[in-house]
C-alpha cells in the first residue's frame, strides 16, 4: 500500500508539471485554435532563461533570492520568443488553411531546438551542447525529501504543485475577473464580432501567447529544479505530454488541462505496477499515448469536454 501512495504522489507532481504546460498550450489554442507544436520549446527556453540568469551572478549563490530572479528570467526569455513567434511566424498565416501553420509550428520547434544547441555549445564551459547542463539547486526549494507516514516527498515536487495550484487560481481571476480576461473570452467565441466591439484581436492573441509563454517558464523552472539538469531535447517530449493532457482533460478547457496533465502523471507512474514486460517505468510514455488513443476513441471531448465554439 505504501508502494501505491509513493508512486501516486510522484504520480501527481509529475502530472503537475504536464499540466502547467498544457494550461500554457491551452490558453493560445482557446483563442485561435492553434496546435502550437512550438510551445514545448518556449517552456524548454524558459528553462534555458532562468540558467542563464543564474550564470550572470558571479558568485553562483543557491540562496533562495536567486528563485524569483531565475522565475522572471525564464518568463522574460520564454515571452519574448513566444511573441517574436506569434508576430512573425503565425500572424502572417492566420488566414490561411490551418495546415500551413501547424507546419509552421513544428519548423519553428526545430528551429527553436538548433537555435539553444548552437548557442549554449558557443559558451565556455558547455563546449558539448548536446549532453544536458547542470541546473542549480536552490536553498529551501530543493534539497533533502521529506518522509511522511513511509511516503517520500521531493522539495522540488511540493514547489511544482504548488507553481500549479498559485498559477491556476491566478490566471482564474484573470480571465474571469478582469477586463482583459473578459475580452480574451469574447475573442475566443468570435473574433470577427469581438472586433466589431472594439476590441483589439491581435493585442489579445499576444496576451494569450504571453500568459501561455509565462506558465511555460515557470514549467521550465520547475523542471530544472526536479530533475536538476537541462537540455536543449527537453521541451520536444513535454510538448508533446502537454497536447496529450489538454486532448485527455478536454482541448481548450483550461480546468480539463489541469486534470488531463495529473491524470497523465498518474498514469505513468502506475505503469510501473503493470505486471509483464510491458510494465515498468521504460514503458510509461507506451502508456501514456495508449490512453490518449482510446480516449480520443471513446471519449474525443475529453474527460471534462471541449470547448467547442460555434462561429458564424
Amino acid at each position: 500500500m505504501t508502494e501505491v501512495l509513493q508512486q501516486l504522489v510522484n504520480g501527481l507532481s509529475l502530472g503537475a508539471l504536464y499540466a502547467l504546460i498544457a494550461v500554457g498550450y491551452t490558453v493560445v489554442y482557446g483563442i485561435i485554435q492553434l496546435i502550437n507544436f512550438a510551445h514545448g520549446e518556449i517552456f524548454m527556453i524558459g528553462a534555458f532563461g532562468a540558467l542563464t540568469v543564474w550564470l550572470l551572478v558571479p558568485s553562483g549563490t543557491t540562496s533562495v533570492w536567486m528563485l524569483p530572479l531565475m522565475l522572471i528570467g525564464g518568463m522574460i526569455a520564454s515571452v519574448g520568443v513566444a511573441l517574436l513567434m506569434e508576430r512573425f511566424a503565425y500572424r502572417p498565416l492566420r488566414n490561411a488553411p490551418r495546415l500551413a501553420p501547424l507546419i509552421t509550428a513544428i519548423g519553428v520547434s526545430i528551429f527553436l531546438q538548433e537555435f539553444v544547441r548552437l548557442f549554449y555549445g558557443d559558451i565556455p564551459g558547455f563546449p558539448d551542447s548536446k549532453r544536458a547542463i547542470p541546473f542549480p539547486q536552490i536553498d529551501y526549494v530543493t534539497g533533502p525529501a521529506f518522509t511522511i507516514g513511509g511516503i517520500t516527498i521531493q522539495r522540488a515536487a511540493l514547489f511544482t504543485m504548488a507553481a500549479l495550484i498559485v498559477c491556476s487560481a491566478l490566471l482564474y481571476v484573470f480571465i474571469n475577473r478582469t477586463r482583459l480576461g473578459r475580452a480574451m473570452q469574447a475573442t475566443s467565441q468570435d473574433p470577427d464580432t469581438a472586433r466589431l466591439m472594439g476590441i483589439n484581436v491581435d493585442r489579445i492573441i499576444m496576451v494569450a501567447f504571453t500568459v501561455g509563454a509565462a506558465l511555460a517558464a515557470v514549467a521550465g523552472l520547475c523542471y530544472g529544479l526536479r530533475y536538476t539538469n537541462v537540455d536543449f531535447r527537453i521541451g520536444f517530449l513535454a510538448g508533446l505530454k502537454a497536447f496529450t493532457a489538454a486532448v485527455l482533460g478536454g482541448i481548450g478547457n483550461v480546468a480539463g488541462a489541469v486534470v488531463g496533465g495529473l491524470v497523465l502523471g498518474v498514469i505513468e507512474a502506475m505503469a510501473t505496477f503493470i505486471p509483464g514486460q510491458f510494465g515498468g517505468s521504460a514503458w510509461k510514455d507506451v502508456w501514456a499515448f495508449v490512453i490518449l488513443i482510446l480516449v480520443l476513441v471513446f471519449r474525443p471531448q475529453g474527460l471534462l469536454g471541449a470547448r467547442v465554439v460555434d462561429r458564424a
